[in-house]
């Protein structure tokens, strides 16, 4: 049976044609590549500077045997275990506003998966000067456990949209499944905005 058999039909039409860049391959970059792969996404690009380190393991998708390597290789290796037809372009750089506009290019839509304020602000507007009318899915407020109910996505103009609880402190420390929680709200919006625009 094909990977992708049981997919929400046409889904997978549209999103092989499609290219996300995932900006930081931490817990919430990990986690939404994930679930876009499984989606069936074309082609993702994958940008990060940093290595796998054993505090990484509690959130983000590598094991032990991927510690020391960098982010954007592991990752990569993993989501070929899954689809080994996903173009990927992983991008071992650190990114700043000067390059951003170079690394996502060719992005029909960005994943933003930093974990500083201060960073999240210079990509969104980075991407928003670079790319007018191209969708930024941003995680906000990921720290801590349970409370469901406080997740939700949030729209910011035309094309900033945050998901999480944009309140919690990093300082409260991060579980897995919050974490997840969130990179999937971002993968699953990425995928509905992609399939309201059915490009050929």
């Amino acid at each position: 049976m094909p990977i992708f058999a049981r997919n929400v039909k046409g889904m997978t039409e549209v999103l092989r044609r499609r290219t996300v860049g995932v900006a930081g391959c931490g817990g919430l970059g990990s986690n939404a590549a994930l679930a876009l792969t499984r989606a069936g996404i074309g082609r993702l690009i994958l940008a990060d500077f940093d290595k796998v380190e054993a505090s990484n393991l509690n959130r983000q998708q590598f094991t032990r045997a991927d510690i020391g390597a960098d982010k954007v290789a592991a990752l990569a290796a993993h989501l070929r275990g899954i689809n080994p037809k996903l173009s990927l372009a992983e991008r071992l750089v650190k990114l700043s506003p000067a390059n951003v506009a170079e690394v996502f290019a060719e992005a029909d839509l960005l994943i933003e998966a930093f974990d500083r304020a201060e960073a999240k602000k210079w990509l969104i507007e980075s991407w928003c000067r670079a790319f007018p009318g191209r969708h930024i899915v941003c995680g906000n407020g990921v720290a801590g456990y349970g409370a469901n109910t406080s997740l939700k996505v949030e729209r910011l103009g035309d094309c900033i949209w945050l998901c999480g609880d944009c309140e919690s402190d990093m300082s409260m420390g991060l579980c897995s499944a919050r974490v997840a929680v969130v990179a999937n709200m971002q993968a699953n919006l990425a995928i509905e905005l992609l399939m309201q625009d059915r490009r050929a």
